[in-house]
């Protein structure tokens, strides 16, 4: 039985047919993660996966040959730092059997010198980033993966509301954030990211979490992801700390809405700028447009943000398989923001949430 890379390397080889690309060049990065199971050190020393149609091989630092050698069964082209990479990267493009000018993908998220250095080796190649090739499947999920990310999301669920849990007065952000990341810890996973957000600093889709103290009368909003098998979480729930004010739980009705908006929109063949249309109306036609000021969402997978993104250009056909954030929200400065985030896979009848945990506010 083939392994897992085996399987999607020969399905990425059906994609290339299918776009007429020769080649496939991946550097260190979550690409070669999903391909290849493998994550060598990144530094200055050019390491790269290279995929034909008839061949596949790596690009590798001699040093770091043997510890690779544990996660894959692809050969070697090694080099060493007193013969440079030059020699290696010929003997490998000979082995990958190209044509005179060759149709190449380039790893979006390589460094700009070692894809220089693969392309001044290819003169004549014409070239394009990897959505139509390594995105277009990862964008899919596997039944694995879904398994593993749902796994992740029902942690997240946890760990949130330990972190409402733990709210009391005087408590500063940062010990809240404590909280939420000893439960990914003791449940074996790795925290990603916690933002915590008391007040007013919930205003700012991208605060950083601090030493503000909680006080009676905050908004409280936590976004918080870690990462189990592989695989992360993400999630955004808010609270308040007392009794809430009319002004937030009519926002919260509204960015509610516009959430479920987007799930109803959410069905395979439509684009993914009618998500995020239909989440924006719902805010817009409330009156508080100007103040929901990015986008819908973006795609999870091996990544936290990872196509497809849902934004009000994007002309992205929505399939079964991806899954995606729905994460409406509105910032009112000096008083409080208010986001909720679903993390969804896209079924034949539409969006299946990953959370099991209420979008309602949690009150304390």
């Amino acid at each position: 039985m083939s392994s897992l890379s085996d399987q999607r390397l020969a399905a990425l080889r059906e994609r290339m047919s299918a776009t007429g690309t020769d080649l496939v060049a991946i550097g260190p990065s979550s690409h070669m993660m999903y391909l290849a199971g493998l994550d060598p050190h990144g530094d200055e020393r050019p390491v790269m996966l290279l995929v034909s149609r008839s061949h596949a091989g790596f690009l590798m630092p001699a040093l770091n040959v043997d510890s690779s050698r544990q996660k894959t069964h692809l050969p070697f082209f090694p080099w060493r730092d007193d013969d440079g990479p030059d020699a290696a990267l010929a003997t490998l493009l000979e082995a990958s059997g190209l044509p005179q000018s060759p149709s190449v993908v380039i790893d979006e998220t390589m460094r700009a010198d070692f894809a220089l250095l693969l392309l001044d080796a290819l003169p004549g190649a014409s070239r394009r980033f990897t959505d139509d090739t390594v995105g277009f499947l990862r964008a899919r999920k596997e039944e694995d993966e879904y398994r593993r990310l749902k796994a992740s999301a029902v942690l997240n669920d946890t760990a949130a509301i330990a972190g409402f849990d733990a709210l009391t007065p005087g408590i500063t952000e940062l010990e809240i954030a404590a909280v939420i990341r000893d439960v990914y810890k003791q449940a074996g996973a790795t925290p990603v990211f916690t933002s915590v957000c008391f007040g007013g600093n919930g205003a700012f889709p991208h605060h950083h979490t601090g030493e503000t103290q909680l006080k009676a009368g905050d908004a409280v909003l936590i976004d918080t992801g870690g990462r189990l098998e592989g695989y992360p979480s993400d999630m955004t729930r808010v609270g308040f700390f007392g009794t809430p004010t009319a002004e937030f739980e009519k926002v919260h009705a509204i960015v509610n809405k516009a959430v479920e908006a987007a799930l109803a929109a959410a069905k395979p063949g439509v684009l993914a700028k009618s998500i995020d249309k239909a989440a924006r109306d719902v805010i817009a036609d409330a009156g508080y447009g100007d103040f929901f000021t990015h986008r819908t969402g973006h795609g999870l997978g091996i990544d936290i943000h990872e196509p497809p993104y849902l934004t009000a250009t994007s002309e992205t056909v929505l399939d079964e398989g991806m899954v995606f954030s729905i994460e409406p929200g509105i910032y009112l400065p000096g008083q409080f923001g208010l986001r909720l985030e679903e993390i969804v896979i896209l079924r034949k009848d539409g969006a299946e949430i990953l959370s099991d945990l209420p979008r309602s506010a949690v009150v304390r």
